[in-house]
């Protein structure tokens, strides 16, 4: 069993089965996310790094130089004297010439052709302050008797390739720059004391410390690339969405100048067609009665009989796109009354009996008793029966059987229900007899005349009259149409009315 609930006009179905996103901008961001990601010989990728590398020396400008003024201050409190000062001018001065190159380039900028450069002249400073740890892990202290001094320096080493391996992430061979050089010098100064066990366990440390937080910085240097993908996606989707708000409002501007255009030619045809038409279902009506008298040529009477029917096709046709029109325009008024369904639907029947019986169905009335009044537009409602019923008397087989049902919903509205036992509709082709002018495969197969607007036009006028229109369908079992229409709109026992705030309410 297929259903529809048809909450919508065609021009307002959307295929949700279609990627909601612009391929071109999809490949745009997906080649941006790729360029990010590739690492080898992409110097987009490595000019990203490198500004966040910068970036974060200008930061973190003071931090290392302020490890070093502390640990000064404490040598020279521990009896140093000039030396660790020395060591702590000099070391700060080469921190503080790679942070001027790091704003520098902040300034200036780089072209991705100099990326390669100025990797080097970083790694260059790097390197430069290498010679300054070098000379601290060169220092010793014999005259001021502190003994651990060798574990304290290879701590103090430790402590700042943790914070280079946080600070320079983004550029990860920065921390083998900066301190492979102390590493060694501490190392070719530990090997005069073969004999002391805890200088050894020191050589290992720093190497094994060098080794780990160059691995912190690759992971984080990682992260960071995770981070510029994302970054990337991100502004793809802010173009793309940018891109979408664009072309929607161009859209929109392009629909309301047509929705315009085509409500100022309806309203002037509309006059221009049914004049004439008139005019020819007039003239024929009386040239196939003969009221002006005999015809000698019975073949000139048929044709009269002809263009009497296009005629009339031709007008309903006019009448409905203009119903349809006017109701997808807001300008469909409809006057509210009390009123009840079952009445409206015997009345149907009666209207379309004679129809019925040329193709010998039956029309079953199957109304629950104590129908309540329901505060409608009769207009609309008995357009919504009589074009389900014609459908259905339309597509039911010879000896076939339609109902009509009248009765209560579970949330205590009411509704209309017209079943056939037609050969019904595929379920993939329930959208399409929804749609304007839509006819779905056994109607053109068997060229049914129609217009296609009989089903939009029913499902507009239940909406109008805030109710829900479901089609439910199986092949060669029939078709259910159904019509639901709100509590709010039950007129109660007591007199009591749910009455709209306008007694002509628009679509």
């Amino acid at each position: 069993m297929a259903s529809l609930d048809a909450t919508t006009t065609d021009k307002n179905i959307v295929d949700r089965r279609k990627s909601p996103r612009n391929k071109d901008l999809s490949d745009v961001m997906r080649g941006a996310r790729d360029q990010l990601m590739e690492r080898a010989g992409n110097n987009h990728f490595e000019r990203e790094l490198l500004f966040m590398h910068t970036r974060a020396l200008i930061v973190n400008s003071a931090t290392i130089p302020l490890l070093i003024a502390m640990i000064a201050a404490i040598g020279v409190f521990a009896g140093f004297g000039k030396s660790i000062a020395l060591w702590a001018a000099f070391t700060i001065g080469l921190y503080a010439i790679l942070g001027l190159l790091a704003r520098h380039l902040a300034r200036k900028g780089i072209a991705n052709e100099l990326v390669r450069q100025w990797q080097v002249i970083y790694l260059s400073g790097h390197l430069l302050t290498s010679i300054g740890w070098a000379y601290f892990a060169y220092l010793d202290c014999d005259t001021c008797g502190i003994s651990f001094f060798p574990v304290i320096k290879a701590v103090v080493l430790i402590l700042a390739m943790a914070i280079t391996a946080i600070v320079s992430s983004a550029l990860r061979a920065a921390i083998l720059a900066a301190f492979t050089l102390p590493v060694i010098t501490y190392t070719l100064l530990a090997s005069k004391q073969l004999g002391n066990p805890l200088a050894g366990i020191m050589v290992i440390m720093l190497f094994a410390g060098l080794a780990f937080f160059y691995l912190v910085a690759t992971r984080l240097n990682q992260a960071v690339a995770v981070t510029l993908a994302l970054q990337s996606e991100k502004d793809a989707l802010i173009a793309e969405l940018e891109t979408a708000n664009a072309m929607s409002d161009e859209g929109r501007r392009r629909a309301e100048e047509a929705n315009l255009a085509k409500s100022r030619f309806l309203a002037s045809m509309s006059h221009e067609l049914r004049t004439p038409l008139n005019a020819i279902l007039g003239f024929s009506e009386v040239m196939a009665k003969e009221v002006l008298g005999p015809m000698q040529n019975g073949t000139y009477r048929e044709y009269a009989s002809d263009i009497h029917a296009s005629g009339e096709h031709l007008l309903n046709l006019i009448n409905e796109i203009l119903d349809l029109s006017r109701i997808e325009a807001g300008r469909y008024t409809i006057n509210e009354e009390p009123l009840l369904l079952t009445d409206v639907a015997d009345a149907c029947i009666h209207m379309m009996k004679l129809k019925a019986r040329n193709k010998n169905i039956s029309l079953v009335p199957q109304f629950e008793p104590g129908m309540l009044r329901i505060e409608a537009d009769e207009r609309s409602i008995r357009q919504i029966v009589l074009n389900l019923m014609a459908n259905a008397i339309k597509f039911t087989p010879n000896s076939g059987k339609i109902y009509i049902k009248v009765g209560w919903t579970v949330g205590g509205g009411q509704y209309i229900s017209v079943r056939d036992n037609g050969p019904g509709i595929p379920p993939e082709e329930i959208p399409v007899v929804l749609s304007a002018f839509g006819q779905g495969s056994i109607a053109i197969k068997n060229a049914e005349q129609g217009t296609g607007l009989g089903l939009p036009i029913v499902q507009a006028l239940v909406h109008i009259h805030d109710g829900q229109f479901h089609l439910f369908s199986k092949l060669r079992e029939g078709t259910e149409a159904l019509a639901t229409f709100p509590r709010s709109r039950v007129i109660q026992q007591t007199g009591i009315v749910h009455k709209r705030s306008a007694r002509q309410k628009a679509a």
